[in-house]
């Protein structure tokens, strides 16, 4: 029995919140995701790299998932 790979989702992060007043590891990982000013999108690979820089900026981002 052949076990089918599933199909890796994508995310879609847009900033919303302004990274002045953040300490320097935020904007490091606002930076990391292709960010840096409000209405900023970016489509990112969903693994957990991204994921853990989505955690520590969560309150300035806004996360979509798209299944492919």
């Amino acid at each position: 029995m052949v076990k089918k790979e599933a199909k890796a989702s994508s995310l879609i992060v847009t900033q919303i919140g302004s990274q002045i007043g953040c300490v320097k590891n935020q904007r490091d990982c606002l930076k990391g995701l292709g960010l840096g000013k409000i209405g900023k999108k970016a489509t990112l690979a969903d693994d957990p790299c991204v994921r853990g820089m989505i955690r520590k900026v969560s309150h300035l981002v806004k996360v979509e998932v798209i299944n492919g």
